[in-house]
């Protein structure tokens, strides 16, 4: 199974605003199998679809309509029904978001899997959940737990498109960041400007040592980055004291 294969449908979505924006949440996310139940295309304004879609309105021309969630889901290999309650009508045990492409991915090569979404105001019904297979919720407030239709499929694309484009890799990991002892390195010429300027009188470099070398490693710097911030100590420095700088940073920076 492939993103492709996903197939988002919406059961008795009333508002038309509603449609555009969820089929720019597809289009964010590479998906455009849409299917509508229980709603005709002549039920919404085709003017208020496009302006939300923005340059999405395509899924909306392609959508599918559909009497019953039976014929919509006939040729997929299961359906998820979305909901924020739980119960035993409910089915029982819910997935959620980030657990449905390894689902999905279960069904095997050229089948088609189905994410249900309920009307605006009162989600899925009990009789609606029961023509699924599974049931899955987007974790939300106690206080404040139903999401806009649109919302809630953003969330469900955005993990089936990590899941099925495989585009996991962290922007951190990418970046040519610098080994642990040139970060020490980096530490240690900010304590010498540090300490020109005065700022230890007899204690305290070992506490400020051990904060610049965990905020720095945190940040996952690179060299460029590493020796602009030695060049900003080192400019301070220097314009505090009105004296040349009397530790090794400042060869770097020399001509």
């Amino acid at each position: 199974m492939k993103l492709d294969d996903v197939v988002i449908v919406l059961v008795r979505a009333e508002e038309s605003r509603n449609i555009g924006a969820v089929c720019r949440a597809m289009a964010n996310c590479d998906m455009r199998r849409l299917r509508i139940v229980g709603m005709k295309r002549e039920d919404y304004d085709v003017d208020s679809v496009y302006r939300l879609a923005i340059h999405a309105g395509y899924i909306f021309d392609d959508a599918e309509f559909f009497g019953t969630i039976a014929e919509a889901t006939a040729d997929c290999a299961f359906a998820a029904a979305t909901t924020r309650r739980e119960g035993r009508k409910r089915k029982g045990a819910l997935l959620l978001p980030e657990e449905l492409g390894p689902l999905m991915q279960q069904g095997g090569e050229g089948k088609k899997a189905a994410v249900l979404f309920g009307n605006e105001r009162s989600g899925l019904s009990d009789e609606e959940m029961r023509e699924c297979d599974f049931g899955m919720t987007i974790p939300s407030s106690e206080s404040f737990g139903s999401l806009n239709l649109s919302h809630a499929v953003q969330v469900v694309c955005y993990e089936l498109f990590r899941h099925f484009s495989k585009r996991e890799e962290s922007f951190l990991y990418k970046r040519d960041v610098i080994d642990r002892p040139r970060l020490e390195s980096a530490v240690g010429y900010i304590l010498d400007d540090m300490a020109q300027i005065g700022f230890f009188s007899h204690l305290g470099r070992e506490d400020m040592e051990e904060l610049w070398r965990n905020v720095l490693s945190r940040a996952m710097l690179t060299e460029d980055e590493a020796m602009k911030i030695q060049k900003t100590f080192d400019r301070a420095a220097e314009l505090a004291t009105r004296e040349p700088l009397n530790h090794p940073s400042a060869s770097h920076y020399k001509g």
